[in-house]
Formats: C-alpha cells, structure tokens, sequence
C-alpha cells in the first residue's frame, strides 16, 4: 500500500504542471467550480504560487510515505535474513559429520551469509522495487500521452543526471559498507572455526552455544546494515527532495518569466521531463529481474541444505543421561561399521566389554581402527551392524546430545578456539567460575607457562592456539576435559607433542584425570599406556589381541612385536657408538616402571 500510495502521489507534480500552463500562463479561465471554491485564483500569480505549494507538499508527503514502505520492508527483510541464517546454521551443525566433514569451509560461509541473505533479499525483490517500478512506470506513460508524446523524448537526458548520482551514492556509502564487511569476515572466521572444531564442539555438546553465538554476532551486522540503509536513505531523500523542490521553483521561475514576457512556454515545457523520470522504471524492472534470479539460486542451495537429514535425531522415545545414575560399562556386541561413501568396513565383527572405571589402551597401526573404535564410543557415528552399549544399554536408545555430556576428549590434533586461555579451558563448562579454571589448568600443569604469560589466563591464543607450543596447546586441551569432569574420557595421542619433561608431568595429571573414570587411550608410543587396565590391539579392522601389558608380553604376537621394535630403535638411537654392547630387549616387567 505504501509503495503504491508514493508511487501515485509521486505523479501528481506533472499534472500540476499542466494545470499552471493551461490555466495560469496561457490565461485559459479556471473551471466554474473551482472558481466558486477558491476564487483568488482567479490571479494567474496566486494560481501560481498556490501550486507551487501543492506540489511541496505532495512532494514532501511522497517521500516520507516511500521512506516508510522501504524502511518496513527492509526490517521485514533482514529479519527473514537473520531467522533463515540461524536455522541454517543450526541445521548444518547437526548434519552427520562425514557431511559436515565434506563441506568446504568456504563454501559454508556462503551458503550462511550470501545464499542465506539473498532469500530475504528476494521478498525485496519480488515485491517492492518491481511493484513500484510498474505503477510509475504505467502512470508515467499515461500522462505523458495526455500531454505530448514527443516528451517521450526528453527522457533520454535523464541519464547522465541518474549516472552521477548513484557514483555519489556510492562514494558516500562505501566507508559503511566496509564496517559491515569487516563484521561479515568475523561472521565467516567464527562460522569456519566452529566447523572445523565440530569434533570439539559436539563432543562437549556445545552446538547450542555456537549457534548462540553466530547469532549475536549476525545481530550486530544486522545492526549496521540498517544504519548504513538509514545514510542510504538520508542521501536518496535528499536527492528526490531537491530535484521536484527545485524543479518547482525553477516552474515557479520560469512561469514568473513567461508572465513577464522574459520566457516562451516551449522553453518551460523542456523543463518538464526532470519531472517525469521515465527511465527509472525501466531500469529498476531491468536490476529487478537480474537480482530475482540471483536470489532464487540463492534459495536453491539453501533448500538443498535444509532437506538433509540431520544426524541420529531424538525421538519421543530417546532417554536422556543422567550422571548420577551412570556407572560407565561400555561394551561392543559383534559391531561392524563402514564409513559411509566406502565399501570396505573399517570394524568388523568387533566385541569388548569394558568395565567402568577401567583404563582401555588401544594400539596397532596406523589405520587399523583405532580412531573409528573411539568414534563409535563417542557416537560420532552409529554401528552399520551389531550395537555398542552403555551400562547394557543401547547408544541409540539415548539422546546424542544428553549422553555426549558425559565425555572429555583430548586428541593429537588439539583444536583451540581464538580468545583467551580461560574460554578455551571453559569451553567444557560454561558456569565454570575462575578458580575451577584455574584448578582444571593446575591439575594438568598448564600454570608452568600460563603464569609466565603477561595476561595469565586473560592471554589471547590466536586462532586454533596458534600463538602456543604443541605441548602447550595439549596441556589446555587435558585441561578442559579436566573441567568437563567427564564419565567416558577419549584420549588420542594425548601425549604425542610433549617432550620428556612434559610428558611426565601430563602422565600425573592423567593418572589422576583416568582414576574412576572409563577411559580409551589411543597411543603409539607404548610406553604411555603400559599400565592400562585393558590393552587391546587393533588389526585390519579388528581385535587381535586383549589383555594386561605383562600378559600380551608373555603372550607374544603382535603386541611384544611392536614393543622390541619401539625398544631396539629407542636404545639404537641412543647408543649408536657401540652397536655391539647394546643389550638385548628387557623383560616385560622392565615396561611397568614407564609411567607412574
């Protein structure tokens, strides 16, 4: 209604004209009713100045109702924008991780930001610009074939007047529009970093929170985007102000001028096709159609996106975990798993029966399937066959979400946020206070270098913890998972970037860390896991062997194969001067004194 409403009073200004020429300049007597109504202007200067007037004020009415209908329409648009964006990013965050795992970083960005806003963008497009366009359009053509159809004509030398004015516009605007590009390039980093994380973030069940996140900081864009409208705004109302304000003065002039014999009325009727702008229509029909299409493969990707299934959804029936009430037996029944888009299952037939509280080291080669075990545990991913159980219960029967809450995972590849030690440590916790931080970062001996730091805690790591050591980064990494005060604990290589120093202090921490808890420990330095209640040797996918450190050295196999070859390059790499008085691998009990 808005749009149509200036659009029409918008061409109320030429009709005006007519009425001054026919009537004021040339002489012609008013009609008899508007004579009886108004009879002062029956003077051709006061049927002038009244005019001029009315065309101010319908002006200035034009353009405070079309300032209204653009400014409703685009808060409707950027609130279509930050609703589809937030359900966007909410839905991708779930969608099984071998997915979310094959979407280009970039790529998410994209679809988040520019295919995301381009749907609001299409309401805007569809509705408001082409409507607007037609009506001033139609009601151009219409008056001037009542007029003179030669004016056609004139509206060529509108052009140059359009051209100059939108380089102002742009030139003005575009310091604003870099504020709002640098709040979308954080939008995009905070977007990547959260995928890249994904692991982190869903084994700490923190979905929620970054979807929390992403919106605030798209609430704040959203915030500059309409100011940056507002300057827009204010420049556009100011050009469509001057050029009918001016052009009825320059009337005003110019009838004054033909009154006094000074100007010919062929001369003030060139004057009239800056009245007009027949032009713009067109042109704005022509970008309309341009940008419909970009906003409808806009809305193409992010449909696509949306009927993905997400990952292991809860249903009316799914349990949720409560802490208190779990023991921690962890047990898989005959499980076989297949990553999906491959053939060649990468579990098969796997059984284990883990005990809460106990210590289970997994080892073999690279490959094999220690990782994809862990996984299992974890619920990254669900078996392809059989089932893995919790306190003899089915992992599908709980919700993922609630039964994640009760895992701490520290991998080799160690993922840390950009901001400060303590959000890193907290990440576990959200209602951690600071001296539980700090607690967490002691018990795994992170204050050494924490408190050498100027800022402690307050100290910023840079993006993925780019400004610490590897040890460093996997001693926060133990640290909030230390907080997260986990039932299951998932270690992978934990230990992999500590020197000898370190690893040692990190191996008392834990000690303490693993103590009650059902911990999985991935290594392949089998000095690190010689004590573990359970060590289970992994091979093409299955289990080889089970049993204590001492236990698979008397054995032999597998496990002692990999134990001499780690002692023979150890001691060969550390005596290699006198190759003949190197001794011959230890005993097994030799191993038990590896860690504490």
């Amino acid at each position: 209604m808005s749009v149509t409403a200036s659009t029409l009073i918008g061409l109320l200004p030429p009709a005006g004209t007519k009425f001054i020429i026919d009537y004021g300049l040339n002489g012609q007597p008013l009609p008899p009713a508007w004579l009886e109504r108004l009879p002062s202007l029956a003077n051709p200067k006061q049927l002038l100045l009244f005019t001029v007037i009315a065309v101010s004020v319908l002006s200035l009415l034009k353009i405070g109702v079309h300032v209204w209908g653009r400014w409703y329409a685009t808060k409707i648009t950027k609130q279509i924008q930050l609703d589809l964006r937030r359900r966007v990013f909410e839905h991708a965050v779930r969608l099984p991780l071998n997915r979310v795992q094959a979407l280009r970083s970039g790529g998410v960005a994209s679809i988040l930001r520019e295919d995301g806003g381009s749907v609001g963008e299409l309401v805007f497009g569809m509705l408001f610009n082409p409507w607007r366009a037609v009506i001033q359009l139609v009601g151009s053509l219409a008056i001037l074939a009542w007029v003179d159809w030669r004016l056609l004509l004139g509206g060529l030398v509108l052009l140059p007047t359009v051209f100059f004015t939108h380089r102002a516009w742009i030139n003005g605007i575009r310091p604003q529009f870099r504020v709002i590009r640098k709040q979308r390039e954080l939008i995009d980093a905070s977007a990547t970093e959260a995928f890249a994380g994904m692991r982190i973030v869903r084994a700490f069940s923190r979905q929620k929170r970054e979807a929390a996140r992403f919106t605030t900081e798209n609430n704040l864009m959203a915030r500059q985007e309409l100011y940056a409208w507002c300057w827009m705004r204010v420049v556009e109302m100011v050009w469509e102000a001057l050029i009918p304000i001016a052009t009825a003065g320059l009337l005003f002039y110019g009838g004054w001028r033909v009154l006094d014999g000074h100007m010919t009325v062929g001369d003030l009727m060139m004057f009239l096709v800056y009245l007009l702008m027949l032009l713009e229509p067109l042109a704005t029909l022509a970008q309309s159609a341009t940008q419909f299409q970009n906003s409808l493969s806009g809305l193409d990707r992010v449909l696509d996106l949306l009927e993905e299934p997400r990952e292991m959804l809860s249903t009316s029936a799914s349990l949720y975990v409560d802490r208190r009430a779990v023991a921690g037996d962890i047990a898989f029944e005959h499980v076989t798993f297949t990553y999906p888009g491959t053939s060649i299952p990468a579990l098969s037939d796997v059984s284990l029966k883990v005990t809460a509280g106990q210590t289970v080291a997994l080892v073999g080669p690279s490959g094999a399937g220690k990782t994809t075990l862990s996984n299992l545990v974890a619920r990254f991913y669900d078996p392809t066959s059989g089932r893995v159980t919790l306190d003899g219960r089915d992992l599908r029967d709980y919700d993922v979400e609630s039964f994640r809450s009760l895992l701490g995972v520290v991998e080799q590849d160690v993922f840390l946020f950009d901001g400060t030690i303590a959000q890193n440590i907290g990440y576990a916790r959200r209602e951690a206070s600071d001296s539980e931080i700090r607690a967490a970062a002691e018990a795994a001996n992170a204050t050494e270098f924490i408190d050498r730091m100027t800022d402690g805690l307050q100290t910023i790591i840079g993006e993925r913890g780019v400004r610490l050591s590897g040890g460093q980064r996997q001693r926060l990494a133990i640290a909030r998972a230390i907080l997260a005060d986990p039932k299951l604990l998932i270690l992978d290589e934990a230990t992999s970037n500590l020197d000898t120093d370190s690893e040692r202090l990190i191996q008392q921490s834990l000690a303490k860390l693993m103590h009650g808890r059902t911990s999985f420990v991935i290594a392949h330095r089998l000095s690190t896991i010689a004590n573990a209640d359970l060590i289970v040797v992994v091979e093409h996918g299955r289990i080889s062997q089970t049993g204590t450190h001492a236990q698979l050295m008397a054995e032999g196999g597998k496990y002692r194969t990999m134990v001499e070859q780690q002692i023979h390059m150890t001691l060969g790499g550390m005596t290699p001067a006198a190759p003949a008085e190197t001794s011959p691998a230890p005993p097994s009990h030799v191993w038990s004194t590896a860690t504490p």
